[in-house]
């Protein structure tokens, strides 16, 4: 069965896919990324445990966004698979999904804290800190695991497509980051982004457990990069390469 999904998205996931190796995000073969064509009702995302080395256009897996079926591809999607469909059913505005184990992000993760706003460069793409889930239950667990870490993204979030505009990102505690964006690659440029500002974090809590910066200057930072105001950078310019 062949299923017809937006121009370039299938090259888009597997470039996004190949990237998070060489960016330095994931060890053996843990991370994936997806991409969504809402109009097809589909997203494509990578196959589980297939090594970045070896991953090709038709090694990539098409799955129906309304119940999570398989509708294109011979291997097994991704074991988040679910918590991406989730994330895609609960925020209209996001088009792509990106998951890792970074090693700083992980570590807020496991300590279940907040990637604190400690400077500029995290202000520049996150509108507050990078928050951290509770707890999954034992019954969430047993039972649909993966849709329901998914679910504790969206409850620590409210539901509202706006702040998951403003903060493209949140740690499971315990497990890792998930980030997303309009697009396959705007995701994977948010995790990228993640990881540094929490290594940042991590460098700069060692050396000042307490150094909040102005609310001003952050707010400053944002919006010149966000919102009807921003005047960073240049529509033509690539965001990634």
């Amino acid at each position: 069965m062949s299923t017809v999904v937006r121009q370039g998205l299938r090259e888009e996931v597997l470039e996004a896919n190949l990237a998070i190796p060489q960016v330095g995000l994931a060890t053996l073969t843990w991370g994936n990324v997806s991409g969504v064509d809402r109009e097809a009702g589909v997203f494509v995302i990578k196959p589980s445990g297939v090594p970045y080395e070896a991953l090709t256009l038709a090694d990539l897996v098409t799955v129906r966004l309304s119940d999570g079926a398989v509708v294109e591809g011979d291997l097994r999607p991704s074991t988040d698979t679910e918590t991406h469909r989730c994330l895609y059913l609960a925020f209209p505005s996001v088009g792509g999904v990106t998951h890792t184990h970074s090693t700083h992000a992980v570590a807020f993760a496991q300590a279940r804290r907040d990637i604190p706003v400690l400077g500029t460069t995290h202000a520049d793409t996150f509108n507050g800190p990078v928050p951290v889930t509770r707890d999954l239950t034992v019954e969430e667990c047993a039972k649909d695991y993966e849709y329901h870490t998914g679910h504790v993204v969206v409850e620590l979030l409210g539901g509202d497509d706006q702040r998951a505009l403003e903060v493209p990102a949140a740690l499971v505690a315990g497990h890792g980051p998930f980030t997303w964006g309009a697009t396959a690659r705007a995701s994977l440029e948010h995790a990228i982004i993640c990881e540094a500002v929490a290594d940042i974090a991590l460098h700069t809590m060692s050396l000042s457990p307490t150094s909040p910066p102005p609310a001003h200057l952050l707010n400053r930072h944002y919006t010149r990069k966000h919102g009807p105001d921003a005047y960073y950078g240049n529509p033509a310019a690539p965001v990634m390469r």
